[in-house]
Formats: C-alpha cells, sequence, structure tokens
C-alpha cells in the first residue's frame, strides 16, 4: 500500500464517468438525464468535471474548488438528499500529442473513491450535483500501486465494497463488487476516456460539458484524479440519505487476501486497519 496526500492533488484535474457499472442510474434516479445522450448500451454515458484546478472564463467558478477529502463529508444546510457513491479512483497521468489533446493516460495509483452526490432532478448539469464546496468528494489516504488497468496491472483481484455506519449499526451500502464487472474496464475504458477528452463537447439538452476544453483551459495539467463509476447499491442504500454523525465507509480491497465475510467483519468491529491489503476511506458527514 501507498500513501496519498490529498493536498498534494491540487493541480490534478478530477473527472468522473457516467454510467459504467450496469444499473446504477436507474437506481440512482438518473437514468431519464441521459436519454438524449447517443451511446452503446453497454457503454459508460460521458465524462463530467468535478474539479478544475485553475479558473477560466469557460469553466464554472464551483468547479474550481478543491472537493476532496480523506475525513469528512460535507452536508450543505438544506441537503437531504445526499449518497454514497462508492468508486475505485485512478490517479493517471496524462500524456499530451502536438494538438495539445490527450492522447494516452497512464494509471499508477487505485484507491477507494467517493464520488457523492446530491439528488438535484433540477441540475442541468452532472457537475452541479457533484461539487458544493470543500469536502464533497472522498479519496482514501491509502491505495495499491498499479501498472495500469490491464491484467497483470495490479487490479486483477481488487473488490469494492462500501458501508453506511449509523449510531451503533453498519450497513452494506453497495453491492460488494469485482472491479473488472465494470461495464468498460482496462484498455477499453482507458481508450474511450481518451475519445471523450477530445470528443465530447456537451449540448444545451444533455447533462454533459467540453471536458476537453476544461483540461486545456486548466493549463493541461500533468495529472488526474478519475472516479471510474459507481456499483449497485443494496436496497438500504438505494434508499438511505445522509444525515449529520454518519459514517460513510467505502473499502477497494484486494480478493485475493481477504474475503468479502472478513471485509464486513471488520468494519462493522471499527478494525479495517486490521486489513493488510486494502485502501479504506472513511468519511463522518458533517453539516455546514
Amino acid at each position: 500500500m501507498i500513501t496519498i496526500n490529498s493536498d498534494g492533488l491540487r493541480d490534478h484535474v478530477g473527472f468522473g464517468v457516467a454510467g459504467n457499472f450496469a444499473g446504477h442510474l436507474e437506481q440512482a434516479g438518473e437514468a431519464a438525464d441521459f436519454a438524449t445522450v447517443s451511446a452503446p448500451a453497454d457503454a459508460p454515458k460521458g465524462i463530467f468535471p468535478f474539479y478544475v484546478p485553475a479558473p477560466a472564463a469557460n469553466v464554472p467558478a464551483f468547479l474550481t474548488t478543491f472537493p476532496l477529502s480523506a475525513t469528512e463529508i460535507a452536508l450543505p444546510a438544506g441537503a437531504e438528499n445526499l449518497q454514497i457513491e462508492p468508486e475505485v479512483g485512478v490517479l493517471v497521468h496524462f500524456s499530451y500529442g502536438p494538438d495539445g489533446r490527450v492522447s494516452a493516460l497512464a494509471p499508477h495509483t487505485v484507491a477507494a473513491f467517493n464520488d457523492c452526490s446530491i439528488r438535484t432532478p433540477a441540475a442541468a448539469k452532472i457537475s452541479q450535483k457533484k461539487n458544493w464546496g470543500p469536502a464533497s468528494k472522498g479519496l482514501a489516504s491509502t491505495g495499491f500501486a498499479v501498472n495500469g488497468l490491464g491484467r497483470g496491472g495490479g487490479t486483477d483481484s481488487l473488490r469494492l465494497a462500501s458501508f453506511l455506519r449509523r449510531g451503533a449499526e453498519v450497513h452494506a451500502y453497495g453491492l460488494d463488487s469485482a472491479v473488472t464487472d465494470y461495464s468498460y474496464y482496462a484498455e477499453t475504458l482507458l481508450s474511450w476516456i481518451v475519445e471523450r477528452l477530445s470528443h465530447q463537447t456537451g449540448a444545451p439538452e444533455t447533462p454533459l460539458e467540453p471536458v476537453g476544453a476544461f483540461l486545456a483551459a486548466a493549463g493541461s495539467p500533468a495529472g488526474g484524479v478519475i472516479g471510474i463509476g459507481a456499483t449497485r447499491y443494496t436496497a438500504y442504500g438505494e434508499a438511505t440519505y445522509l444525515e449529520p454523525g454518519d459514517v460513510s465507509i467505502i473499502v477497494l480491497y484486494d480478493g485475493a487476501v481477504h474475503l468479502p465475510e472478513t471485509v464486513s467483519e471488520a468494519v462493522g468491529a471499527g478494525r479495517t486497519d486490521a486489513l493488510a491489503a486494502a485502501s479504506v476511506l472513511a468519511q463522518r458527514v458533517v453539516a455546514v
């Protein structure tokens, strides 16, 4: 396991992948948002920004607030519909071509990531549900060093689980899932992201935005944090929104080392430190 210093990522761009796990958009009540987006049935629907590290005329100002925290999730006043979005967060190096566009991604670290979202039906763009200020996103302080996302790169046996601690009770929030169960993964996913960064322009009738233009406006940063999609919820997770005092727990772990039952037991006992091969993100929900 390697240490991740969130503050050291302030010069990284933050992107997310929408609709990369079968059934999640339907559970989140967001499938209709993408009705006008043309994409194959099994493909992600697009990329959205959650952080752009430099102010620019064409970038919404709220996206320039650094949102990552390893310890807290901020619950804005009046918000009653925040949900955990358990994801694999991938830290990448960008390569740029002569035309200034991204030509390749080189993943070097994966970690537990919380793409926490406000379920706001009136939001015109996905990003408006994603960054409402500091501590609106989560990235674990430890992760796995990887050499890409393909076979043999270090992610083959990784699994993702998530939980909510409310008072003395702990509930499974997302379905324990293999990372290889993402609709798009490995080179398929990386190539798709490169293509979207070049060609996704967004349009008034879609929730998508011109992510490549945002990247250029930020000065073509060398690195990025990419949430590659939220897994499906349990029945509890689908119906339960965050409250002050809750603790969101996301565990990215090596399934060749730990069994799902072992992970669940460790979370329930408050002993995730005993999970030697796991990236654990525990965030307390704090009202602001």
